[in-house]
């Protein structure tokens, strides 16, 4: 393709672009179609949205494609899709308060509690979903599984209430927000992308001392997350090292004095020293 067949087709390009259309293939129709025919699309679609898409793609043929070839074999778990994610996801968009029951641990329930929806979040250790709200009434900000969520409807709010809940909300996430600092081994600079791209999900801020040919990464933790990162930290293994940060230092030391224990190592060096 020459260079000037190059930016007429990126004319075009963008020009879809910024009038909101974008282009798929057959393949892709077809994938889509077999999608839809998934009991699971009725959770993950409304019914309007459903009904406009099937109308689309009617003169696209599905993908020929048995049963049991549609999802590989995997352990028992929960769905990932929710069937509160839309009602929760109207309320958070249009700012309107919620009356939520919820269950928590030794089988107690709260009944009928005055919140304001915030986001929904994903954890990636759990595979579940949670909500973020806020407690109108004890003026606190909690985090609700969804699996916990008895029932919740949709209440009226003055917006101006709801920005001004809204405004506050970044503030309390802020407070509970934890710093940490991660120093890259050096031998293992090479590998920076990588490292980089498994603590992608932190807000982090990446600094060189060429002195000491280091690469220290910052990262801005939720409360809530220390022990994704935990998670994280174990995988990159000797390549980081924790060097700021108490709490992970130490769920860090233990975790890893544990596994020794397991075999014996930490009691034979115990022996050993005089």
């Amino acid at each position: 393709m020459n260079p000037f067949e190059k930016i007429f087709n990126y004319q075009i390009l963008s020009r879809l672009e910024d009038s909101g259309t974008f282009m798929v293939t057959s393949q892709e129709r077809s994938w889509l179609k077999t999608m839809l025919d998934h009991p699971a699309a009725a959770d993950a679609f409304s019914p309007a949205t459903l009904e406009k898409l099937r109308a689309i793609l009617e003169p696209d043929a599905g993908m020929e494609t048995p049963e049991h070839l549609l999802e590989k074999a995997k352990a028992a778990g929960k769905p990932v899709v929710h069937p509160l994610l839309r009602p929760l996801r109207r309320a958070i968009m249009r700012k309107r308060a919620i009356n939520i029951s919820y269950a928590i641990k030794g089988g107690r329930t709260h009944k009928d509690q005055p919140g304001l929806p915030y986001k929904l979040e994903f954890s990636m250790v759990k595979q579940e979903w949670y909500l973020l709200w806020y407690h109108r009434k004890n003026r606190s900000l909690l985090r609700t599984r969804l699996y916990s969520i008895l029932s919740v409807s949709e209440e009226p709010i003055a917006e101006s209430d709801a920005d001004r809940i809204l405004e506050r909300i970044p503030q309390l996430l802020d407070a509970r927000r934890t710093e940490a600092l991660i120093d890259v081994v050096p031998r293992y600079n090479g590998e920076l992308s990588r490292i980089l791209y498994a603590l992608s999900c932190f807000d982090k801020e990446v600094t060189y001392d060429e002195g000491q040919d280091t690469y220290s990464v910052r990262l801005l933790v939720p409360g809530d997350e220390q022990e994704y990162l935990l998670s994280k930290l174990r995988f990159l293994g000797r390549r980081v090292r924790i060097r700021e940060g108490a709490y992970l230092r130490r769920r860090m030391l233990e975790s890893s004095t544990k596994a020794l224990e397991r075999y014996g190592i930490v009691s034979a060096c115990k022996e050993e020293v005089p």
